[in-house]
Order: structure tokens, then sequence, then C-alpha cells
């Protein structure tokens, strides 16, 4: 007997003659997901993920705890396997394991077999109910049947060798990241952007990210909380490039030659035309913001138009349509959220109007915008001075 972990995996399954592609990235995944805790055997077999592991001592739980950060994993399957292939191994295998996890005197249970090679002389039920009966005659009592809800549901998958487990732990789904091409994020110090990038890369996106820095008017406390957000977002997304943009200057410089009411909108102009120039740099073929209808001033329909009128990149905005409440469960759920209410100012709160405009049209934006006949060279100049973290 061995122990194994069995990974299941949803939308991969249906993608025809370049299904192979994302296997072999989820498994390269996988891998990179786990290789700090031990060694281990990873293969593909019929439709699902094998990992073995070749160490004794490796940390169950914190091989799932990795595993249930690895996009396109649907399901974490902890089990044992049998090599041998027949009714008396299946049953032997069965026994060994509920002799293992049945702890307490009673149970109720119920078989439930797959069988991938239909050369076996039993069909899936019949071999579920020769299991079954075994297990009550072997089991000292200890079990009965409840076909409806039992306390255990023993899966028992014949393929290449013969498995069995009964925990079916929720993977985070999605996609193999790396399968999508590559987004550039805005990430701030907010609620919001963490999320959303972490959405975006469920779907397959290798992610970068963008923080624009505003010395003196923020701390470098301000900036680690943005590095421990990127490190948090990094434990789904792998390795991150995090570039730190300097944005004082053109701060300073739209508070001085912008309408007041513009300042907001403009502002968010420039970073989105620094995180554009970015983005094609690292061949990133998107961006990703967090921005949702309505929220703020700077994202009602009109402002997020115009914001958009700078740039040539498509912008996702993945939470769009969320409302705040439903942004916190996802940040909470990813470990974000404790860090992003940690009161550290980021630059879009420093040079806030008391009276944004709401409504902007472009044709004014871009007549405010002349004024600024410096501001290329200071594009240029922030990107030149930007500091480039390697997350990992």
């Amino acid at each position: 007997m061995k122990n194994i972990y069995l990974v299941k995996y949803g939308e991969i399954a249906i993608k025809g003659k370049n299904r192979y592609l994302f296997e072999d990235a989820l498994l390269s995944n996988i891998r990179n997901s786990i290789k700090k805790l031990g060694k281990f055997h990873i293969k593909k077999e019929q439709g699902r993920i094998l990992i073995e592991p070749e160490d004794k001592d490796v940390d169950k739980d914190e091989v799932i705890e990795q595993l249930k950060k690895v996009f396109g994993i649907v399901a974490i399957c902890p089990g044992i396997k049998n090599e041998e292939i027949s009714m008396d191994s299946i049953k032997e295998t069965a026994l060994y394991y509920m002799k293992n996890i049945c702890q307490k005197n009673q149970y109720t249970f119920k078989v439930e077999t797959r069988r991938s090679d239909k050369r076996f002389p039993l069909n899936s039920m019949e071999i579920s109910r020769d299991v079954g009966a075994y297990l009550l005659k072997n089991m000292n009592g200890q079990l009965s049947v409840d076909v409806h809800s039992p306390q255990i549901r023993l899966n028992i998958e014949l393929r290449n060798s013969v498995y069995v487990y009964s925990m079916v732990i929720p993977g985070p789904g999605g996609m193999p990241v790396g399968t999508n091409g590559k987004a550039m994020l805005l990430l701030s110090g907010g609620i919001d952007s963490p999320v959303a990038g972490w959405m975006i890369a469920k779907r397959g996106v290798e992610i970068g990210a963008v923080y624009f820095e505003s010395p003196p008017y923020t701390s470098e406390r301000a900036k680690q909380k943005v590095v421990d957000l990127a490190r948090t977002i990094a434990t789904y997304t792998g390795k991150m490039k995090l570039f730190v943009v300097p944005f004082t200057k053109i701060q300073m410089e739209i508070y001085e030659k912008c309408p007041h009411d513009q300042l907001t909108i403009i502002m968010r102009r420039m970073m989105m035309k620094i995180a554009e120039r970015l983005a094609k740099e690292e061949n990133a073929l998107g961006l990703i913001t967090g921005e949702s209808i309505g929220q703020v001033a700077s994202q009602t329909i009109q402002s997020l138009a115009v914001t958009n009128a700078a740039v040539e990149l498509p912008v996702f905005r993945p939470l769009i349509g969320f409302d705040k409440e439903e942004i916190v469960q996802i940040a909470k759920k990813i470990n974000t959220y404790e860090i992003s209410i940690l009161p550290y100012e980021d630059c879009c709160t420093i040079f806030v109007p008391k009276h944004p405009e709401t409504k902007p049209k472009l044709e004014y934006i871009l007549q405010s915008e002349k004024s600024l006949d410096n501001m290329e060279s200071l594009l240029e100049e922030a990107i030149a001075n930007k500091e480039i973290i390697m997350i990992e």
C-alpha cells in the first residue's frame, strides 16, 4: 500500500486536442507548488493527476494546503494505492484504509466505485456491493450502511492501479496559470485590486503588478503592505514581478496645473499609461484593475470610459459588477483582507479633491492635459526610476 493524492480537474478535461497543453501546465504548477515539501512522483493517469510522495515523513496537511492554491485543481483526494488489481486486492485495500481512518466505534458508510478498465469481470455496482459486505464482516461491528447520508463515502477507482479514498477536498478550480497569456495588475494597498488579480489569475493568466508610490506622502510601511499583498497573491499565481513606480512628481504636476475636480481621473489616466508601457515591455496583453461600477467617483461609467481612452491594451475589471461585501468575502478567503485594511495610505488617497468630477467628458480632460507640457518626460523619468521586486 502507498499513500497518494489523487488530483481531479474540471474544465481542462473538455479542451479537446489541446488538452495535453493544459494538463502539462497543471503538472508543472503542481511540481512548483510542493517541491519544497519533499520528493514526489507526479504523473497523469486517465483523467487524473497522481501525486505519490517518495519520502515517508512528508507533511500531509501542508501538501494539501499547497494544492488548494493551485489553479486548475477541482479536488484533492488523499488516499492509498495498490498496484495489484483483483477483487481480493480491492477488498484488502479498502479494509486497510477503513481501519486507519475509523477511530470511533460506530460509522455509517457507503461504497462508490468507478472503473476505467471495463474488462474487469465485475461492474461498478457489483464491486461496491462485494466490498461493502466484506467491510461489514471484517470491521468488528463498527460500520453500518447508509446510502443516503453516510458519514464515510468510500471511493474506489480502478485505473492502472486500485485507488481508495474518502476525503474530497475542494481545490480553487479555474485554469492553470500560464495557459492564457499575461496581464499587468495595477496593485494598490486596498481591498479590491488583490482580489481582481486573483480572479484573473484563476482564469490561467500570468500576472505582473505595478504599484505607484508617492514619497514622502506615502511611507515605507505602505510599500511593504503592497509587497505583502503581492506575496499572498503569489501563493496562488507563482512568482511575480512587482514594479514600484515613483509617482510624486507626476501628482504634483497634475495638482498644480489641472482643475482640482479632475485630479483623480487625470492621475488615473497617467497610471494607466505607465502600466501599459510596463505591460508591453513584459509582453503582457492586458491591464487589470479592481474597479467596480459606482464604488467611488473615479469608477462611474463615464470615468471608466475616459480612463480606458488613455490606453490601447484591453482593461480587465473582474469586479465590475460586485458590491463591496462580495469583494470583502473573496479577500478574506484568499487571505488578503487583513493586510489590505492596515492603515497605511496609498498614493490614490493623498490628493483626493473634495468634489471630484463624476461624469467627466473626454474632450474636457484632454483639454486640461494640454497644460501638462512636461508630462511625457515625467512619465519616462518615473519608468526609468522604477524598482523591480521579484515576488515568490
